[in-house]
């Protein structure tokens, strides 16, 4: 089953998204995940969040734009995998192993499984 890892970042704490110490961590947990399965299907750094733009209809259908995500919380998206293991313990266990703990958190969560037609 593939599981996306939604990585949300503390600015404050942890290495900027796609740094050299950043790039390194994950390299290294993407190493591990490859040597083990291979795990992960794919996954990214995301620009940063400056970057971002909100697209939002104002019920008539047409777009509303607005700069940055709108978050309740220091913590921002700052990158993705999608991995393919057996189960949410697996999964979650990946997640535990991701560098960014204790600079953030990592949501789990399935991806939608559709029926070939």
């Amino acid at each position: 089953m593939q599981y996306m890892l939604l990585i949300y970042i503390d600015p404050e704490t942890a290495p900027k998204p796609g740094s050299p110490e950043a790039l390194e961590d994950h390299g290294a947990w993407m190493r591990v995940s490859e040597e083990m399965g291979p795990v992960t299907v794919s996954g990214a750094p995301l620009q940063s969040v400056e970057t971002a733009t909100t697209v939002r209809t104002n019920g008539t259908g047409a777009p509303v734009l607005s700069d940055g995500p709108f978050a309740e919380t220091k913590e921002f998206l700052g990158g993705y995998y999608i991995i393919d293991v057996p189960d949410l313990d697996t999964a979650t266990g990946w997640a535990a192993k991701l560098p960014n703990q204790g600079h953030g958190s990592v949501e789990v969560r399935p991806v939608m499984d559709f029926p070939a037609a």
